[in-house]
């Protein structure tokens, strides 16, 4: 394979790494502070639906962004009374949130649009357009960082380069701001914030609709920007492998962008080579697509290191009287 057949597949890896990337993000918010939360799937395609949904009817590709994060905000809204307010199983509360959100798109989607459960295909302005950086054209000839720059870094939708932003951010955020460290102290002694007179309620809330709003994101760009529409069941997966990338980025934001690429990598890899002869063995076209999904089996069996999530994780608090 020659340099520009890499540049191409680590192109394709950032961009299959995005939805990743956003949706690790958001979990990595919502389990530092305590609440697991296995709804980041069904989020996803909420969101995934209604950004496609309102980018048809109205063209512009900011209103479909905004419906998908209000539609994810919804459905986090719903997790965190169940399982903040009324202290229910979290675990429990997203995997109703998954079936929810897999069954709501398709009956509503084929009673808007009559497609099987399908948005019309998004053109123009319902959709976000790739963005080239300056002086890419003009810097393409140079050898090695030409095509880096304007193969590998330009030409990706606005949204990509958010989540990228993203990362510092949430770094910043959780380990350099005190609303980040109480977040973090909420995930592990609640009772001890508790204490000092902050809201373990509010900033376990506050936690969630963060989540709600990055999985609003993931979904808006799985049908805006990777695809053109939306398709029934198109998160495929990915929320599950956000999770498992966010334990193996052992709840950190930088391991994160590290994880979620990987998977981006392997589904590029996937996707580029259907088939493949490893010493004179044919591969599977089958084995190389669910490469991104046996990885995340590996990670969830615990071959990848001790994990340690946050020690409140999962657990209800109970205000001491």
């Amino acid at each position: 394979m020659d340099f520009l057949g890499i540049i191409q597949i680590l192109d394709s890896s950032l961009r299959l790494a995005t939805p990743l990337l956003l949706a690790c993000l958001a979990g990595l918010f919502s389990e530092r502070a305590g609440i697991f939360d296995i709804g980041l799937e069904g989020k996803m395609l909420a969101s995934a639906f209604m950004s496609a949904a309102v980018a048809s009817f109205t063209g512009d590709v900011w209103l479909g962004l905004l419906a998908g994060i209000v539609a994810s905000m919804a459905l986090a809204l719903i997790h965190g009374v169940a399982s903040i307010t009324f202290r229910g199983n979290q675990l429990i509360s997203g995997v109703a949130i998954n079936f929810l959100a897999s069954g709501l798109t398709v009956v509503i989607g084929e009673a808007w649009f009559s497609l099987g459960g399908r948005t019309p295909q998004l053109e123009g302005r319902a959709r976000f357009q790739e963005i080239t950086l300056p002086f890419a054209d003009s810097l393409r000839d140079i050898p090695f960082l030409g095509p880096i720059y304007a193969d590998l870094l330009s030409g990706h939708s606005i949204l990509v380069y958010a989540a990228l932003a993203l990362v510092p951010l949430s770094w910043w955020v959780l380990f350099r701001t005190r609303f980040g460290l109480r977040l973090r102290a909420v995930g592990e002694n609640p009772a001890a914030v508790d204490t000092s007179g902050v809201s373990v309620v509010g900033l376990r809330y506050a936690a969630v609709m963060i989540c709600g709003v990055l999985c609003g994101v993931a979904g808006a760009y799985l049908a805006t920007a990777l695809s053109a529409g939306f398709v029934k069941e198109m998160s495929a997966g990915r929320g599950f492998i956000a999770l498992a990338a966010l334990i193996f980025a052992k709840w950190r934001p930088w391991y994160a962008l590290g994880a979620t690429l990987l998977f981006g990598l392997l589904e590029a890899l996937g996707n580029r080579f259907q088939s493949l002869d490893l010493l004179g063995i044919p591969i599977p076209t089958q084995f190389m697509q669910a490469l991104p999904y046996i990885l995340t089996v590996v990670i969830l069996a615990g071959f990848v290191g001790k994990a340690i999530p946050p020690r409140a994780g999962g657990e209800p608090y109970v205000k001491e009287r």
